[in-house]
């Protein structure tokens, strides 16, 4: 035993040593400000490079897999540091020169630096990651993620803040962590009519003088303009978002819009005056045009309100909800419970092959959207109920009413856990588990296993390209006893 201490005390020497020589701090010794090399591994949840200095992990922001990077620590905790990126000193032959110049400045996109393909194989491994951390699977039934042909120009919807620069109306996003607003006029993601309609808009506020709202002093009118694009339609609504009811220079706006954007079908006006990081406010005003946005998915038809969700990408959500099809492998036979229904869309998708679909949701105004949704798209098997699914779904099942497929699009945050038992309870065949959210889907996806259920497959879908974001649809399937 001594002979073995005597060894590790000069390997201990021998390693401070060479780390003096090196001028690296030790993992026991490190400090805010100290640079440090590190070998980025993968991506994280976030998008940011991931790898290890003396066993702890470190995260940086706009660092690369296959890279040696230098970086400079900004936060250190227990198990993990994060750094800013100082210099990267081998570069993966995956960076790329972002094509937006305010990319690093805006922070809504976390991946312009990636070319595409590396991209879909960088969230495949998030998904991988995730799995293997919380369920413990290193064989993951992993299916190929489901990628865009071109990865631009996405985004039917944009909802930007306004402000005052060098006595010009701005319109854009805030850099995260601060309160500095970045013009993204012309963003890539964003489709070319929001973008158009976006600067048109701000242009006509510009020449009117609207007052922009000010948050500290809590003065002013306009807060945030919004735009929302249908692909189907081609209509274009617009809202502008105000801290008072009264919105001046009203007539002119309204003219003065309907002829620089002719394809605008509805203008209104959104009243918020509270103190809030939240975007509507309760009150919504048609101040001209249509009351709703005509927009369409397949065959299925949608009335929007100016307030309602709807995907932000069209033509990747056409290939998730085909992914929830083909998972719930319905025969026209069953009874289809979607838990967190919103506006009836993934019910709605489903409803041709289904004998029943019952869809629940908390809000009744996404209630009354989802029933609306399904008259218009002619779907009289499908009802909507106001509730939470964790307390109808134990009750359906007593009153014999058992689910055969039962579908969960839950929030970022995932299912809440009596509804994860009410599905293990209810025992269907099928469960089709839809997330925005790897590390929350394996999450509830370990509670699922061990309540019964084993993983037949995921599907990764990239509904958000040149951002950090993956989207899975799973399907668990109950072992039979």
């Amino acid at each position: 035993m001594k002979e073995r201490s005597h060894l590790y005390a000069e390997m201990n020497k021998e390693r401070s040593k060479i780390m003096a020589k090196s001028k690296l701090p030790t993992a026991e010794d490190i400090r805010i400000g100290d640079r440090i090399v590190v070998t980025i591994k993968r991506l994280g949840i976030n998008g940011e490079g991931v790898g290890y200095y003396r066993k702890k992990a470190v995260f940086i922001p706009g660092a690369l897999p296959d890279e040696v990077v230098k970086a400079k620590v900004t936060r250190i905790e227990p198990s993990y540091i994060h750094a800013a990126l100082v210099d990267v000193e081998k570069t993966s032959p995956d960076r790329q020169k972002p094509p937006c110049p305010v990319y690093e400045q805006c922070g809504g996109c976390q991946l312009q630096h990636l070319a595409y393909p590396a991209q879909l194989r960088a969230k495949e491994d998030i998904v991988r990651e995730a799995f293997r951390r919380y369920t413990g699977l290193d064989d993951l039934p992993l299916k190929p993620i489901l990628g865009m042909d071109d990865p631009w120009g996405y985004r039917n919807k944009a909802q930007l803040q306004v402000g005052v620069r060098e006595g010009r109306v701005v319109t854009g996003l805030y850099s995260p962590g601060s309160h500095k607003l970045v013009d993204i006029s012309g963003c890539p993601i964003q489709h070319p009519g929001v973008n158009e309609t976006i600067d048109a808009a701000r242009a006509v506020v510009e020449e009117l003088r609207i007052p922009i709202y000010r948050e500290k002093q809590r003065e002013g009118c306009l807060r945030t303009i919004v735009a929302r694009v249908g692909r189907a339609s081609g209509e274009v609504q617009l809202t502008f978002i105000t801290a008072t009811r009264e919105l001046p220079h009203r007539a002119e706006l309204i003219s003065r819009i309907r002829k620089r954007l002719p394809k605008v079908t509805t203008i209104a006006q959104n009243i918020n005056s509270a103190d809030t990081p939240l975007i509507f406010g309760e009150k919504t005003i048609i101040l001209w045009g249509k009351e709703r946005l005509d927009e369409s998915l397949g065959q299925v038809q949608f009335s929007l309100s100016p307030r309602a969700f709807f995907q932000l990408n069209p033509e990747q959500t056409v290939k998730l909800y085909n992914a929830v099809r083909d998972a719930a492998a319905l025969t026209g036979e069953e009874l289809v419970v979607d838990a967190y229904c919103g506006t009836g869309t993934i019910g709605l998708w489903l409803a041709p092959q289904a004998r029943e679909v019952r869809g629940v949701e908390i809000i009744p105004e996404a209630t009354l959207d989802a029933r609306r949704n399904a008259a218009l798209s002619g779907a009289d098997n499908a009802r909507f109920y106001v509730g939470q699914a964790e307390r109808l779904l134990p009750e359906w099942v007593r009153q014999g009413v058992r689910p055969d497929v039962i579908v969960v699009d839950p929030p970022r945050t995932g299912c809440d856990r009596k509804l994860l038992q009410a599905v293990i309870q209810a025992r269907p065949q099928r469960l089709v588990y839809v997330s925005c959210n790897p590390s929350t889907l394996a999450k509830d996806c370990k509670v699922l296993l061990d309540g019964g259920f084993r993983l037949a497959s995921v599907q990764p879908v990239d509904m958000f390209p040149h951002t950090s974001h993956v989207e899975c649809c799973s399907l668990l399937i109950r072992n039979e006893k």
